[in-house]
């Protein structure tokens, strides 16, 4: 089970651990994000730093209709307690968690500030 919180905001977040190969990890505060589809995307700047390798382009229809080429970057990430591969958006919102990353898995928010975030596998 992995558990966060919910910020001032009323946004659920749940901190998780991103890299590459050998290179250093680096803790990430990632905002769960239901209308987003992929596995997580994360500012260019901190998909620099980490040294992620890039891996295609990829056309995406935002919540708006409008559409928009995302650089894509390949990261390894510790998700319940395992190391996995996924695939990493470059944009230049703050971290968000998409549903690739939650599938599986059952999300539970106390929807108060500090309110309790839990992720935790399905049986």
């Amino acid at each position: 089970m992995m558990q966060g919180w919910v910020n001032q905001s009323c946004e659920a977040m749940l901190p998780i651990v991103v890299g590459h190969g050998n290179a250093p990890k680096q803790m990430v505060e990632a905002l769960i994000d239901t209308g987003f589809s992929g596995f997580l995307s994360l500012p260019l700047s901190m998909i620099e730093s980490l040294g992620l390798p890039w891996i295609f382009s990829d056309s995406v229809t935002l919540g708006d209709g409008s559409e928009v080429v995302f650089q894509m970057y390949r990261a390894t990430v510790i998700w319940d307690g395992q190391f996995k591969v996924v695939d990493v958006a470059a944009s230049e919102s703050e971290p968000l968690l998409g549903m690739s990353l939650l599938y599986g898995f059952k999300l539970q928010v106390e929807a108060v500030e500090r309110g309790i975030v839990t992720v935790e596998a399905m049986r």
